[in-house]
């Protein structure tokens, strides 16, 4: 029987790969690395092969999400298979569907995870883990399609209705060389307001700008969405959080730790508490 392998690269060059994986790529008879679903700040596949001893092979969307992963599941059919991803493998719903189809063909399925973009902005912003609510992602618009998604707006709505904070994660398009910025982010929600217009946003609105999360040049900048917007954040990967009822540690966390005004998260935070009690 066949071995299907899942290893997280986790958030920054190779700093986060386990033991363990590391093990199973030195005995593995293919390596596939997919980037198309995040980056990974200063990752070098020269010293990943050095590393496993033999090539990586780079496969794109098309091969695990319109081929549903036949090459890999094939090859995992008689051998050693590993697939690599940025952060943790199954934050990716098109791997736990991989990861199914495997189990389902007889493949025995391994995992290394490794640290997902959950895991870092929880550690670099000093935001409780417990209290995010529902995470969703800003894709780009497509204009001439007239596809201009609107679910984003309504999570934060149904976050912020119940005091908790809302991750949002920014489109990429790996293809074409496209990554959101937080800028653009932060851009994006202000033109869902003047679509939606039930006051939900404004540029007043506190938002968390997290570029290269735990990386050694992280940047973090917790202000509102218009300093937000005017700000270069350096290259991708970036994150935005739309913070929900702050606890006291939390207001600290924002100001110490990402370089927020002190009035300023005090300001959101009484606004917050009023818009809750009017609920």
């Amino acid at each position: 029987m066949g071995i299907l392998a899942f290893i997280g690269l986790g958030l920054y060059n190779l700093r986060d790969l386990s033991l363990g994986a590391l093990s199973f790529l030195k005995e593995a008879d293919h390596v596939f690395l997919e980037s198309y679903t995040s980056a990974v700040p200063n990752l070098s596949i020269e010293e990943l092969r050095k590393i496993a001893g033999k090539e990586i092979k780079c496969i794109n969307r098309k091969v695990l999400e319109s081929e549903g992963g036949e090459l890999l599941l094939r090859l995992a059919k008689k051998g050693k298979v590993a697939l690599l991803t940025p952060g943790n493998p199954f934050v990716a719903t098109t791997h736990i569907a991989l990861r199914l189809e495997a189990l389902k063909r007889g493949i025995k399925v391994v995992d290394y995870p490794a640290p997902s973009v959950i895991d870092a902005i929880v550690t670099s912003t000093g935001l409780q883990v417990y209290k995010f609510g529902r995470t969703v992602t800003l894709t780009y618009p497509e204009a001439k399609y007239g596809y201009f998604p609107q679910t984003p707006y309504y999570v934060i709505k149904e976050n912020l209705s119940r005091g908790l904070h809302t991750l949002l994660l920014l489109d990429i398009r790996a293809e074409e060389g496209r990554y959101m910025t937080a800028s653009e982010g932060a851009r994006l929600l202000l033109e869902l307001e003047e679509r939606i217009g039930e006051g939900l946003i404004d540029e007043e609105t506190l938002a968390v700008a997290v570029a290269r999360a735990t990386a050694p040049d992280q940047q973090l900048l917790a202000a509102p969405l218009a300093q937000i917007i005017d700000t270069d954040f350096g290259p991708p990967p970036h994150s935005l959080v739309i913070p929900g009822r702050l606890h006291p540690m939390e207001v600290e966390a924002l100001v110490v730790l990402c370089n927020a005004d002190r009035e300023v998260v005090e300001g959101w935070r009484q606004k917050l508490e009023r818009r809750l009690r009017s609920i």
